[in-house]
């Protein structure tokens, strides 16, 4: 079963920026989905950005234009760039890896951004 790692993320003001960044390990099948998904609390789990092997991206209309997601072609990795971010943003962001009919999920990074 793959496993995902997540790394970034933090305290920011408003205004700043952010990286995260998330590893896969274990058996992966050579074509997927990587990308990010969101949760604060009470609430859902909300997508963010995804982003599939042959370089086809999806991202939540709250966060286009400033958020960029990007994959390693030679390694299963996934890199979200996060400008001008805003308070609500805050939430904790889960990396996310679709293979097949499978989902899997990293532990969670926290972003808080002040106002």
């Amino acid at each position: 079963q793959p496993q995902l790692v997540e790394s970034g993320g933090g305290l920011v003001q408003a205004g700043g920026s952010l990286r995260l960044s998330c590893a896969a390990s274990g058996s992966i099948f050579s074509i997927n989905t990587m990308g990010w998904y969101r949760q604060d609390p009470g609430k859902q789990r909300e997508l963010v950005a995804t982003e599939t092997t042959v370089g086809s991206t999806n991202y939540a209309s709250s966060v286009k234009g400033r958020f960029t997601i990007s994959r390693d072609k030679n390694k299963p990795t996934v890199n979200l760039q996060m400008s001008d971010l805003k308070p609500e943003d805050t939430a904790v962001y889960y990396c996310y890896l679709g293979v097949l009919r499978s989902q899997y999920w990293g532990r969670g990074t926290q972003v808080t951004v002040s106002s």
